[in-house]
């Protein structure tokens, strides 16, 4: 082999481990950026279909904390049993959407005044829930509720509960992307289409 080969080959061989360098230093920025938020909102069908489609949001997944019962089923959570609320977690890029930004559309996304209830929907796993991943997160929180309150964004008390992400089960997969994969159901016509129609303004 020449030397202008030899030099060649070299060269590649750095610029490969300049690329890489620089993907890896991409891809680790981009990992500290994601985060995660957990909300229960009344029915996690609708929940879930809220906060899809946000800028920033990159999964959403529909599942049961804050009971005590491992590993629940849907049946077993809709009992009142468990102590679980039907939740959905989110994993969203924070350069592109903030947690205070997804604070203020939990708020205006349900009615967090109505004890263990949204709608029809009745009973404790229904409950408004914020369920904070950090201090961070409990701060912000707080204060959001707080400015809710103080504003009075609704007439009557928000009794949201506020507490710390213990284990975070996901539900069946039947749940997953529910309305995304059930737009013609009756649940879906009737309750979360005019719900985002309100939301977002698409009717």
């Amino acid at each position: 082999m020449n030397n202008g080969c030899k030099r060649r080959l070299i060269s590649v061989y750095f610029i490969g481990i300049i690329i890489g360098f620089i993907l890896g230093e991409t891809e680790k920025n981009i990992n500290q950026n994601i985060e995660k938020a957990t909300f229960g909102a009344g029915c996690f069908w609708c929940v879930e279909a809220v906060f899809q489609d946000i800028e920033g949001v990159l999964d959403v997944r529909a599942g049961y904390t804050g009971g005590a019962t491992d590993n629940p089923t849907y049946e077993e959570v809709c009992s009142g049993r468990t102590g679980h609320a039907e939740v959905i977690q989110i994993d969203f890029d924070s350069s592109k959407v903030g947690y205070e930004e997804l604070l203020n559309l939990f708020w205006i996304s349900h009615d967090p005044t109505t004890l263990n209830q949204q709608g029809a929907d009745v009973g404790t796993q229904y409950r408004s829930a914020i369920y904070y991943h950090s201090d961070s997160q409990k701060v912000m929180a707080e204060k959001s509720k707080d400015n809710a309150n103080n504003i009075k964004l609704y007439s009557n008390p928000i009794v949201t509960e506020i507490s710390v992400l213990d284990t975070f089960y996901i539900a069946e997969n039947y749940h997953q992307d529910y309305y995304r994969l059930n737009k013609n159901a009756p649940y879906c016509q009737l309750v979360i289409r005019p719900k985002l129609e309100k939301l977002f303004n698409t009717e």
